[in-house]
């Protein structure tokens, strides 16, 4: 669908009817931006467009199948208290919502309790906001208990503060006598008290599934093997890219957020090394804080990850402020994305490029400095994933240790130890001896080579 700047009498685009969700009407409510004056400094956040916005919040309604009837751009110069918009806009809109007959409103902002029931009062339809978009998209597409976990507690802790909005059997208890509260108070409260109980048993399973994880890794640290972890805003073509490397199935699609539980996959190196891939939900531009904290537990990947693949989408109009994005989520999890050198930038979707496109991309990326590197790649067609292993594989292998050895072909002891504790590169019996090539941790370096007799590679 077109978006359109609403004017009071601007043509609207054509309206579907959808089977099962009715019409829905999307408003971006954008504040006016001032445009900087020749002498202003530039200011390294980039802005993103009010009409790319508004296809991303389209985008995010039929991702959850919702039949768009009309989207809209409403600029705002001031938020109002009680309805985020003007009197006049919100009196514009009523008549858009009556006219398509809308079933429900999608306000691309975060909107308070207040707000959206003053809306909904307004407009006498159903009002839902960002947050609660994505939370209704999030509760859709967990299909793991540890996803589905995770999403309820989001959703109860963003519903918690909205009971007297949201809760339609409330209204018609409210009352009372004086200053005394009536039924209807006591009934939220219990609600209140109900929702605050789920809360609790959610946070004391989730602590679980923590646990849980934290064993699976201890273990594979103990086999032991380096965790890649794919990060990126939402359709940069992570599970694409992630299909491609280790050869899996994972869905994959055009779609915002078409993955959302996180899969741990083999990934092989191209001089014989393993390490384990993860693929994570996708970062969008203001995700709420409740979704980043509750998914925590699957985000611990990217925590406890050796290396970091950070997926953008280089064909999309808006790649730098997506790219603003997710450092700043990742900086909410505590990873500086300028602190370190374990984050490799993929730049996906090359082969969507013109020829012109694709060689100032190039250029840009031949300009980067030697510590933030990145890689250009089509998770699609396989162009770029040769090197792109590559540059994974020596990550890796920096902060190890290559060791040769010698040793009798009879100690299976030893060798199923060196198995379960190293990466093996080269295997060779000569005469009842195996003479073999190991890339071990700095922590066990000593122990092989005291227990083994084993030299670094080389000498």
């Amino acid at each position: 669908m077109e978006p359109r700047i609403s004017d009071g009498g601007a043509d609207r685009p054509r309206s579907a009817v959808g089977k099962q969700t009715g019409r829905v009407i999307v408003i971006g409510p954008y504040l006016r931006t001032r445009r900087a004056g020749p002498d202003a400094r530039e200011d390294s956040h980039v802005v993103r467009g009010s009409e790319a916005r508004l296809d991303e919040a389209v985008g995010l309604a039929r991702a959850i199948d919702l039949t768009i009837a009309d989207a809209l751009i409403a600029p705002v110069s001031q938020i109002r208290p009680a309805t985020y918009l003007g009197k006049g806009k919100v009196e514009e809109i009523t008549g858009l919502v009556a006219g398509h007959e809308a079933e429900l409103v999608v306000m691309d902002c975060a909107l308070s309790p207040i707000q959206q029931r003053n809306l909904e009062k307004a407009w006498h339809t159903k009002v839902l906001d960002r947050t609660g978009l994505i939370l209704e998209i999030f509760g859709r597409r967990a299909k793991t208990r540890e996803g589905a976990l995770q999403v309820e507690l989001a959703h109860l802790n963003y519903q918690r503060s909205r009971l007297v909005r949201s809760w339609t059997h409330l209204e018609r208890q409210r009352g009372g006598f004086g200053f005394m509260g009536g039924p209807g108070e006591t009934q939220i409260e219990a609600d209140r008290r109900m929702i605050g109980e789920r809360i609790t048993r959610l946070e004391n399973e989730i602590r679980k599934v923590q646990a849980t994880r934290r064993l699976h890794r201890a273990g594979r640290q103990r086999v032991p093997y380096r965790v890649v972890a794919l990060v990126g805003y939402t359709n940069a073509g992570k599970s694409t890219l992630f299909n491609r490397l280790t050869r899996a199935d994972v869905q994959a699609a055009d779609m915002l957020f078409a993955t959302l539980d996180p899969t741990l996959r083999a990934l092989s190196l191209p001089h014989g090394g393993k390490a384990m891939l993860s693929d994570t939900v996708g970062f969008i531009s203001n995700l709420p804080t409740q979704l980043v904290a509750a998914f925590r537990a699957t985000l611990e990947e990217v925590l406890e990850a050796d290396v970091i693949l950070h997926v953008r989408d280089i064909s999309h109009e808006d790649s730098d402020a997506q790219e603003q994005d997710v450092e700043a989520v990742l900086r909410q999890l505590g990873i500086d994305p300028a602190g370190g050198q374990r984050i490799l930038e993929v730049w996906n979707k090359i082969d969507r490029l013109t020829p012109e496109e694709r060689e100032n991309v190039t250029n840009i990326a031949a300009r980067r400095p030697p510590d933030r590197p990145c890689f250009l790649v089509s998770a699609e067609t396989g162009e770029g994933i040769d090197g792109l292993l590559s540059a994974i594989e020596d990550l890796l292998a920096a902060t190890r240790t290559t060791l040769h050895l010698s040793i009798d072909a009879a100690d299976g002891a030893g060798i199923s130890w060196l198995h379960r504790n190293s990466e093996i590169l080269g295997k060779d019996l000569r005469e009842g001896r195996y003479e073999m090539t190991v890339r071990v941790d700095e922590t066990k370096r000593d122990l092989v080579i005291n227990r083994f007799d084993a030299v670094p590679h080389g000498l």
